[in-house]
């Protein structure tokens, strides 16, 4: 009888484990929407404290600011050798070889042809205001310096890196069509766009790539309309990673094709990452209320997806042909690089990972959103789509 009492027991604590992660799933999202919104009316800064991005103290990035987070390199992952060990008499023996180092990478090509406009993500969770302001400090520091390392890293092999700081709209804005909210992400964006100025001026000629993830790609998404005249010829890529883009309604005002093969240059990236099963309304539920760039009505059978694995091409990638995400250490100051672990496949304009995923954190969002993992999943396979462009770009 009590053997029976405890199973009944443990079957009842296991359907409300079970129960709460399937509600979890189904309304997390909603409830992590309802916690980020800040708590205040929106009340515009003054124009004096608009930031002045000819001041190299108003960047992340840029070739001439030293040390330059942008130049951060990820630890190659260690190589197990399991071949026995031969002693000095030369007969093997029952030891097996200690881990060896892969060979170092080769140096950073100092040679970087390509000027790169990035715009890093939200960094600022708190709810007390609707834009933080430009130079953020503690956490808030510590959190947009780890992002602008692990990601606008990836590009910095060939590119001249650029990443402006700018009083980016909290967390919450993004999730919102409400006034105070998109009030908010107009102070991002005329921050950004005053920078993209200064960016287009010094890099008067040459190809570009403009890149960005979630409000980062939101607000990259949004310049590469608005500049669409000016960047003509000259965009080696775009890579709007973590925000969706409406085929009709978006991707047309950019003037940019969706890329589908990584020997083609002038063409855009886009990818939203989930496990599987994944519930992607945490971002698609706001953003399908909105019109598109083109003035039509979003739908959510027209997301862009381009797989960072097979650049573009609509395939299912295996775990083995990633050349490396980027695997945290205790630290967060530093990220080993591991092939060959996860793969993924483009499903219903999200891209759908497969294989053996990591521990990469406590950082997974609900409905299987990996978005914090955006560019940490692909790193390895960024860093080689940025060259097969430049390699196809006409010289």
């Amino acid at each position: 009888m009590a053997a029976r009492i405890f199973l009944y027991i443990i079957a009842g604590i296991t359907l409300l484990i079970v129960g709460g992660a399937f509600i979890f799933y189904l309304y997390g999202d909603r409830v992590l929407a309802e916690q980020a919104m800040p708590k205040v009316e929106f009340t515009a800064p003054p124009p004096e404290e608009a930031p002045l991005y000819a001041d190299i103290d108003s960047w992340w990035t840029r070739p001439d600011r030293s040390p330059n987070l942008a130049d951060w390199e990820p630890e190659p992952a260690p190589v197990m050798q399991d071949t026995p060990m031969i002693a000095e008499s030369g007969e093997a023996t029952d030891e097996v070889a200690a881990p060896a180092s892969t060979p170092a990478a080769p140096e950073m090509t100092r040679n970087r042809p390509v000027a790169v406009f990035f715009i890093h993500p939200t960094t600022y969770l708190k709810t007390d205001r609707w834009n933080a302001e430009m130079d953020l400090e503690g956490f808030e520091r510590t959190r947009t310096e780890l992002f602008v390392k692990s990601q606008a890293s990836v590009f910095a092999e060939l590119g001249r890196v650029w990443t402006p700081k700018y009083r980016q709209a909290a967390f919450g804005a993004f999730l919102s069509q409400e006034p105070d909210a998109q009030a908010a992400l107009g102070v991002a964006y005329e921050d950004l766009q005053a920078a993209f100025d200064i960016f287009l001026e010094q890099n008067p000629v040459g190809p570009i790539i403009v890149a960005g993830h979630s409000q980062g790609g939101l607000h990259a998404l949004h310049l590469l309309a608005d500049y669409r005249e000016q960047l003509a010829g000259r965009l080696l890529a775009a890579y709007v990673v973590g925000w969706p883009i409406d085929m009709e309604a978006d991707l047309p005002a950019t003037g940019l094709p969706a890329c589908s093969t990584r020997n083609e240059a002038a063409c855009l990236m886009s990818w939203l990452t989930f496990g599987d099963p994944p519930n992607a309304g945490l971002v698609l539920r706001e953003w399908l209320t909105a019109e598109g760039y083109e003035g039509i009505e979003r739908d959510r059978e027209r997301l862009v997806c381009t797989n960072p694995l097979t650049g573009g091409e609509d395939r299912e990638a295996m775990p083995i042909e990633n050349p490396g995400l980027l695997i945290p250490e205790d630290d967060l100051e530093s990220a080993v690089l591991l092939p060959g672990s996860v793969g993924a496949r483009c499903e219903r304009g999200l891209l759908l990972l497969n294989g053996e995923i990591p521990e990469l954190g406590p950082y997974v969002l609900p409905g299987n959103n990996y978005h914090v993992y955006d560019y940490a999943l692909f790193w390895g396979a960024i860093r080689e789509d940025v060259a097969a462009r430049f390699d196809a770009w006409p010289q």
